[in-house]
C-alpha cells in the first residue's frame, strides 16, 4: 500500500490549461483597436478631460485653500437672475423654434424630392454667413430707423418707432432665426423614415387627416421632436453673440457672465463655477431626453 501511495504521489499532475484560439484572437484585434484609438482618445484628454478638470479646480480652490463661495454665490442675488433668464430666453426660442419649424420639416418631407431639396436649401443656406453677420442683419432691420419700422410707418400701423430691438424681443427674434435649421433638420429626418402608407392606412380606415396625424404621424416623429428641442435648448444655454449684441445689456445670459468674470473683473473662480453649474445643467438634459427617447435616436444615429 505503502509503495502504491508514493507511486502516486510521484507522478505529476499534468494541468492542460488550453486557450480557445478564437478568445485568443479576439485580445489580440482588442489591443489593436486600442492603439488605434490611442491618438484619438491622447487628443480627448488633453483637449477636454484636463480643461474641464482645471475647471473643476478653480471653481473649488481660491487663495490657497477649498471653498464653496464661487457655487453659493450661484443661488442669490444677480446669478440666480441670470440663469432664470437664461432658461426663460430657452424655453421661449426653443417653443418658437418648434412651433415654425415643424411645418418646414413635415411640408418637406411630404413633397416630392426636387422640392425637399430646395426647402432644404433654404433652410441650410443660412449656416453660409456666419452668426455674427445674421445678427447685425437683424439689429440693421429692426432699429428704430430700420426696415421694419419704416414700413410700418408707411403703411399707417403705427405713428412713432417701435422699440424692437436691444431688449428681449430683439434677442428672441434673431435666436429663433439662427437656431430655427437646428431644428427643422432632426424633424426632417425622422419625418423622412415615417412610411407614408401608414397615413394613407388610417385614412382607408375611416381617420380625419387630423385625427391621423395625431395618432399616426406626430408619435413616430417624437425622436425628431425630442432631439430637435434638446439640440436648440442646450445651444440657447451657451448663446452669447446674439444676446451681447441684440439684448442691450437687458438680456443678461450665463455666457455673458462668464465673459465678463474673466474679462472685467479677472474673477476665474466665479466664471468656472458658473461654466461648471453649466455643464452639469447640459448634462442634465441630455440625460432626462435619454430617458425619453434613446440617445442614439436622439442623436439620429438610428
Amino acid at each position: 500500500m505503502t509503495t502504491v501511495k508514493h507511486a502516486l504521489h510521484d507522478q505529476p499532475v499534468m494541468q492542460t490549461a488550453t486557450i480557445d484560439p478564437s478568445v485568443r484572437q479576439q485580445q489580440r484585434e482588442d489591443r489593436a483597436m486600442l492603439l488605434l484609438m490611442a491618438p484619438a482618445l491622447l487628443v480627448v484628454v488633453v483637449l477636454l478631460v484636463l480643461p474641464l478638470a482645471w475647471l473643476s479646480w478653480q471653481s473649488i480652490y481660491h487663495d490657497g485653500a477649498f471653498t464653496l463661495v464661487n457655487y453659493r454665490r450661484i443661488f442669490t442675488g444677480t446669478y440666480l437672475d441670470t440663469f432664470l433668464m437664461t432658461f426663460k430666453l430657452s424655453f421661449i426660442v426653443t417653443g418658437i423654434t418648434l412651433l415654425l419649424g415643424y411645418p418646414v420639416a413635415y411640408f418637406a418631407a411630404s413633397v416630392p424630392p426636387k422640392w425637399s431639396a430646395l426647402i432644404l436649401g433654404m433652410v441650410i443656406l443660412p449656416f453660409w454667413t456666419s452668426v455674427l453677420v445674421r445678427t447685425y442683419a437683424w439689429l440693421v432691420l429692426l432699429q428704430r430707423t430700420g426696415l421694419v419700422n419704416k414700413a410700418l410707418l408707411s403703411m399707417g400701423l403705427i405713428d412713432r418707432p417701435l422699440q424692437l430691438s436691444y431688449n428681449q424681443f430683439g434677442t428672441i427674434v434673431a435666436m429663433v432665426h439662427i437656431l430655427l435649421p437646428f431644428m427643422v433638420l432632426p424633424l426632417y429626418s425622422a419625418m423622412q423614415k415615417i412610411p407614408a402608407n401608414l397615413s394613407q392606412a388610417g385614412a382607408s380606415l375611416g381617420g380625419s387627416p387630423l385625427h391621423v396625424f395625431c395618432r399616426v404621424f406626430l408619435p413616430l416623429s417624437m425622436s425628431g421632436v425630442v432631439a430637435g428641442v434638446t439640440l436648440v435648448f442646450v445651444l440657447c444655454l451657451g448663446f452669447y453673440i446674439t444676446p451681447e449684441l441684440m439684448g442691450g445689456g437687458k438680456s443678461i445670459m450665463v455666457s455673458m457672465v462668464v465673459s465678463r468674470n474673466v474679462e472685467i473683473y479677472n474673477s476665474w473662480g466665479a466664471a468656472s463655477a458658473v461654466s461648471v453649474v453649466l455643464l452639469v445643467c447640459v448634462f442634465a438634459i441630455f440625460y432626462a431626453a435619454s430617458r425619453v427617447i434613446p440617445l442614439e435616436k436622439t442623436l439620429g444615429a438610428k
